[in-house]
């Protein structure tokens, strides 16, 4: 794998689909996969084939129509998830066990009643077990974020000699900041033997809204792994979004880090998710939302009538949307006005405009927004006809 390569790990079907009310059937999972390989994620977390007979299935069944992407299976460090999870993925092309074990004080004093050296040798035993089965092996330390990085940096280089190939350090609460997450990422570069011949992966939650930039915090600071879900849903106020980590890296090239992900892609995918698991995008999110596009401040519309650049650092069409939306309200101006009317046939003068935008802005007044209906009845008002 190229140095600049950052491998793309999608979580929705197993992290993103623990939302409340977001339960998918196989059939459904099976075509988000199928979508998913499509786009050109490296990884596809398919599910927690233990945790039900109906979740070993749909993991067992995205083994089967996987392509390119690698199909992974979570477990706990328990020696029967370890198996079970082998078993779903036996027929997958690449196949991956996702193990591992909580590293941070609270997890080891009050979720294990443990110790830090027994936490440790369970970890290793889990990886082992796992590398029994199949050669790529992640290991998650659960809640990296809160865990002190000299015994995160014992925990990794414990599990690197075990046999994992890739290093999850998860901010398991979203608690980081970026400053902080791309730190500890950067430590652990310069203080675990063996790291270089790892992948190191960022799984970061969004809980102070801060998973996108964490995780481009982990890979500016050289992991090479991020872990997502489309439209960010996850556990609690959810994950990384894909589609604002993949944006950013195309966006910024000086980072000299990059995806294979297909982005004309994102935004039938958001659709298709959000869709299959009833979950709406909210608005203003980024990349994705009705509004990523969308313009209804006058200064804003005529500098994007006159420039799209002017107030879009993307292009919608690099999205898979088909263009900027104009939206005509009462903080709209001529330009806007004239934009929208001469996309549904009317050519106005300077004069004809100045006499129907005193009309727009009554209209604009009682509604909301202006439809293409409502600019018929207002050139029909004064006697305009579209060419």
């Amino acid at each position: 794998m190229s140095d600049n390569k950052v491998q793309i790990f999608d979580t929705t079907l197993r992290d993103g689909e623990q939302v409340p009310g977001c339960k998918l059937n196989t059939e459904q999972k099976l075509v988000i996969a199928e979508r998913l390989d499509l786009l050109g994620v490296d990884i596809i977390e398919a599910g927690f084939p233990v945790s039900s007979p109906g979740d070993f299935k749909s993991v067992n069944e995205i083994a089967k129509i996987v392509k390119n992407a690698s199909v992974c299976g979570l477990t706990r460090a328990v020696e029967n998830d370890i198996k079970v999870a082998a078993e779903a993925l036996k027929i997958a092309k690449r196949p991956r066990i996702h193990t591992g074990i909580g590293t941070s004080e609270s997890h080891i004093k009050y979720k294990f009643n443990s110790t830090q050296e027994k936490v440790i040798e369970r970890g290793v035993a889990a990886v082992k077990y796992a590398k029994s089965f199949i050669e790529d092996i992640e290991f998650f330390a659960e809640d990296a974020g809160r865990t002190d990085n000299e015994f995160l940096a014992r925990v990794c280089e414990a599990v690197i000699k075990a046999g994992a190939t890739v290093l999850n350090i998860p901010d398991t609460t979203g608690y980081c900041l970026p400053e902080e997450y791309g730190a500890k990422i950067k430590y652990l570069k310069e203080n675990v033997k063996g790291i270089h011949n790892v992948v190191i992966s960022c799984h970061c939650h969004n809980d102070l809204g801060l998973a996108t930039a964490n995780s481009i915090a982990g890979v500016m600071n050289g992991a090479r792994q991020i872990e997502c879900t489309i439209n960010g849903i996850g556990e609690r106020a959810g994950n990384t979004a894909l589609e604002e980590v993949v944006m950013i890296m195309k966006q910024h090239p000086y980072l000299n880090i990059n995806t294979d992900i297909d982005a004309k892609l994102l935004y039938d995918t958001s659709l298709m998710v959000s869709e299959s698991m009833g979950m709406m995008v909210q608005p203003n999110k980024a990349i994705v939302g009705a509004n990523a596009f969308a313009h209804s401040s006058g200064i804003h519309q005529d500098g994007v009538i006159k420039n799209r650049e002017t107030y879009e650092i993307i292009d919608p069409a690099e999205v898979g949307v088909t263009e900027s939306a104009i939206v005509l309200t009462a903080r709209s101006g001529r330009a806007a006005l004239a934009y929208r009317a001469k996309k549904i046939g009317y050519e106005l003068t300077k004069l004809q405009l100045d006499v129907v935008y005193k009309d727009f802005l009554s209209y604009a007044d009682r509604k909301k927004e202006i439809g293409d209906q409502d600019i018929h009845e207002m050139m029909k008002s004064n006697d305009l006809v579209a060419v």
